[in-house]
């Protein structure tokens, strides 16, 4: 009896060095998607009034959360059922990144200052263009979290193919887990710096070290906000074209002699430049079936 308890003890002990292990591998392989993951999230939690950013940073989160709790399953099940569904829900995933990223970028160059009705609209309305605009950007950053979820979780389970079912699960399951909350955590300390600083220069009585560091988070902070607005843009257009890179024979080995980050920018560039206009003609195309 005594015998058969310590030899499950150790078959635990076995599986929790080999799940650590395994951990650590997937961890890495995925340190990139994960520093893409900060950027394009912390650029998407800003922007709020400062009592709304903690309350619309969980709801992100929560939102991250459920998308990893539908995507390990279905994940597990099709690389049992059928492996080629999830590179097609790859590709799919990185031409909607493209089209977020190239869009951006578009819209930073060819922005029009809204004029007449729509300002005075958004001043009449403040709350409620607030409230809309809150629930857009949490949308946006949910959608967009589905599919850089995906990434995470297929890159980590490709890293433990090899062992078994259950060091998989558990495996996937650690790695979806930092991938949340450690980016989440993260990101509502970029957001809170503003908060920090003033309390530090509240505190030192404006004077000395704590003041110079407190209003050095205040001053710093539109300019991260700022920094992670154009790597997020820019990292929405690498993780795509590293989709399409790793996932398309063909992309794969063309312009094998160009630096991989250079190569996968441009081929989210181009995939971006194919899918803006395509998104915009299907928007036109359903605004007048839905008119007519």
């Amino acid at each position: 009896m005594a015998s058969g308890f310590f030899a499950i003890l150790d078959d635990i002990a076995a599986l929790m060095d080999d799940v650590a292990v395994t951990s650590k591998l997937a961890t890495k392989q995925t340190a990139g998607i994960l520093g893409d993951d900060l950027a394009v999230n912390a650029e998407k939690a800003t922007g709020f009034l400062s009592n709304r950013e903690i309350p619309v940073l969980l709801k992100i989160m929560k939102g991250s959360l459920i998308n990893k709790l539908i995507i390990l399953p279905v994940a597990f099940l099709l690389q049992a059922l059928y492996p080629p569904a999830i590179t097609i829900i790859l590709i799919i995933g990185g031409l909607y990144l493209a089209y977020e990223g190239m869009e951006k970028i578009i819209e930073f160059l060819f922005h029009r200052e809204k004029k007449g009705k729509e300002v005075v609209r958004e001043i009449e309305n403040p709350l409620e263009n607030g409230a809309d605009l809150e629930k857009a950007k949490i949308k946006s950053a949910v959608t967009t979290d589905f599919i850089l979820s995906i990434e995470i979780v297929i890159i980590a389970l490709g890293t433990v193919l090899d062992r078994s079912l259950a060091i998989q699960i558990i495996t996937v399951s650690i790695v979806s887990l930092i991938a949340t909350v450690g980016v989440y955590g993260i990101v509502a300390l970029i957001v809170r710096m503003d908060d920090a600083g003033y309390n530090l220069i509240k505190r030192s009585d404006s004077k000395g070290f704590l003041n110079a560091v407190g209003e050095t988070l205040v001053k710093a902070l539109p300019i991260v906000i700022k920094a992670l607005g154009v790597i997020g843009t820019i990292a929405l257009l690498l993780v795509s074209g590293g989709i399409f890179e790793h996932n398309i024979e063909f992309l794969h080995h063309l312009l094998p002699d160009l630096y991989p980050m250079l190569k996968q920018l441009l081929f989210g560039i181009a995939a971006g430049l194919v899918m803006v206009p395509l998104v915009l003609l299907g928007k036109k195309i359903f605004t007048a079936v839905k008119q007519a």
